[in-house]
């Protein structure tokens, strides 16, 4: 007779990540069974709730994870094993939850539109029919977005801390499928956002194919799908190196395309321009958050005794993303598409960081890790893109949102407040002095130049100057070129939006000044654990 054995789940650790997960359960309930004129505030108040109750619970879990190798790595393998929650998942678990409530602001900000939110009245309705019209004239919203947010946001914490290849495949499945839904919900210009959906759905399907397909290559060539025993069976055994290779590649691809590496990055500016932008504000900042520390976690665990194959192969791709993203950046006369590329650009350079994976013993006293930088880069990266998006929702006309750069001429002087934010957002994200974003570059050059990868580390240095003159070329035409006829118009938001906008600042200039206690956050959040 065999015997069950009940699976046993850390609750005590895991409650934060299960609190999202009620809390976007409760929220569908909430659509179910109240009435549409109070779910607003419900549904608004309930996921900025939840998101501040897991905060608090993951700084609490943070204190109190086990010590292990003298204090180089910290935490434990829970779930059966197959989530690890350490230092640095409770660090990326806070960076996220952080940016989630500034989703959360931006998703309930209603002043832009006149008190409509930017999510489509009835999404069911064809554009430009009656039924659209009639939704539109009875003020008709989709509170749905919160719910859907939630289960975004579970998804990316779930991400990072997955330690097997199925909880993995999930997390990336859970984070994914609402996102698809948010892109294509814009109020306005709806069958470009729908267009931006639909591309985003097809390519992400055909990207998860390719990962469970490695998913499956590799569980043949190791026996498991756990990361420790993957990495064991690559320390013991030669055979079937193919298998291995081929599985390992198509990971690769679909843990690229989440980030929007060249050249997987062809669904970036479309579903960039077309998704509403505060689905764009958080997507952009979160979803690369997420998407690089399950990176780090599977290539620095699972294949972390085969980082002479894969790193190769991450050289070629940092380089041809930083170039390709920069090229094209130059090439755009959209703010949304420029910062798209521009996000593509960062990819390279977070990749570059990613290269700089040493072992401990290698590490002279004091010298920063590639995880620490990478981790750094990820605050800085997380809140320039989102100040960037959230500042571009309040520029508009009477057809909505100017994401035109020519309307943008003559900001400068007529909004001269909002012009210089958005110029710090603009230069931070070039790595100028005293921005939040010259010490994240930095740190990732750094340590990729320590382990030899120069070629990267020059084209990195290249590329940024690149992009410092597409960044430029928008602060001169703010500030340097006549307006186009009334010139463009600001419209005042709500304090939701102002906040996160407020926010994105105080991290961009306060990183670029004193950035050595996050960067010491990053550097005590230790090294993963098997």
């Amino acid at each position: 007779m065999i015997e069950f054995s009940k699976p046993t789940i850390e609750y005590g650790v895991l409650w934060p990540l299960l609190l999202i997960f009620a809390v976007a359960c409760v929220g569908v309930l909430v659509e179910a069974f109240v009435p549409r004129a109070k779910r607003y505030v419900i549904q608004s108040v309930l996921a900025g709730a939840g998101v501040v109750a897991a905060f608090v619970g993951v700084v609490f879990v943070a204190r109190d994870l086990t010590v292990h190798s003298d204090g180089a790595a910290r935490g434990k393998l829970v779930a059966e094993g197959a989530l690890a929650v350490d230092g640095p998942t409770v660090f990326l678990w806070g960076l996220i939850l952080l940016l989630a409530f500034a989703g959360v602001l931006l998703f309930a900000e209603r002043h832009l539109e006149g008190g409509l939110s930017a999510f489509a009245g009835q999404a069911a309705a064809l554009p430009g029919t009656e039924a659209e019209r009639q939704a539109s004239a009875r003020g008709l919203d989709h509170t749905e977005v919160f719910p859907l947010l939630m289960f975004a946001v579970a998804g990316m914490m779930m991400f990072p801390a997955a330690n097997d290849l199925l909880a993995l495949f999930v997390a990336l499945e859970v984070l994914s499928l609402p996102l698809y839904l948010l892109s294509g919900l814009a109020r306005r210009r709806r069958l470009l956002s729908q267009e931006a959906a639909l591309k985003y759905f097809l390519l992400g399907a055909f990207s998860s194919g390719f990962f469970l397909y490695g998913v499956a290559l590799v569980y043949g060539y190791a026996g498991s799908m756990q990361f420790a025993a993957i990495d064991s069976a690559m320390r013991n055994t030669d055979d079937n190196r193919a298998l291995l290779l081929i599985g390992m590649g198509m990971l690769t691809v679909g843990l690229l395309f989440k980030v929007g590496a060249v050249p997987f990055q062809a669904w970036t500016p479309d579903v960039y321009q077309g998704a509403p932008t505060a689905v764009t504000a958080f997507m952009s900042a979160a979803t690369k958050v997420a998407a690089f520390g399950a990176i780090m976690r599977l290539f620095y665990v699972a294949f972390g005794s085969e980082r002479w194959s894969w790193q190769p192969l991450f050289w070629v791709i940092a380089i041809i993303t930083m170039v390709v993203g920069a090229v094209l950046a130059i090439a755009q006369s959209d703010v949304k598409r420029m910062l798209a590329y521009s996000s593509v650009a960062h990819t390279g350079f977070l990749l570059t960081g990613v290269l700089g994976v040493t072992a401990l013993s290698e590490r002279g006293p004091g010298e920063i890790s590639s995880l620490q930088a990478v981790l750094f880069y990820l605050v800085t990266y997380g809140f320039l893109t989102l100040g960037a998006f959230a500042l571009v929702s309040t520029v508009r006309d009477s057809a909505g949102e100017t994401t035109q750069l020519s309307r943008w001429a003559g900001l400068g002087r007529t909004e001269p407040v909002v012009a210089g934010i958005f110029a710090l957002f603009l230069l931070g994200m070039a790595g100028i002095p005293l921005t939040s974003g010259f010490t994240g570059k930095w740190a990732v050059f750094e340590v990729a130049g320590a382990t030899g990868a120069w070629p990267v580390v020059v084209a990195a240095v290249l590329t940024s100057a690149m992009a410092a003159f597409f960044y430029l070329r928008v602060i001169r035409l703010m500030y340097f070129t006549e307006p186009v006829g009334d010139g463009p118009s600001v419209t005042a938001p709500s304090i939701l939006t102002s906040a996160t906008i407020a926010l994105a600042v105080g991290v961009t200039v306060v990183l670029g000044v004193i950035p050595g206690p996050v960067l010491d956050l990053a550097g005590r959040a230790g090294e993963f654990i098997k």
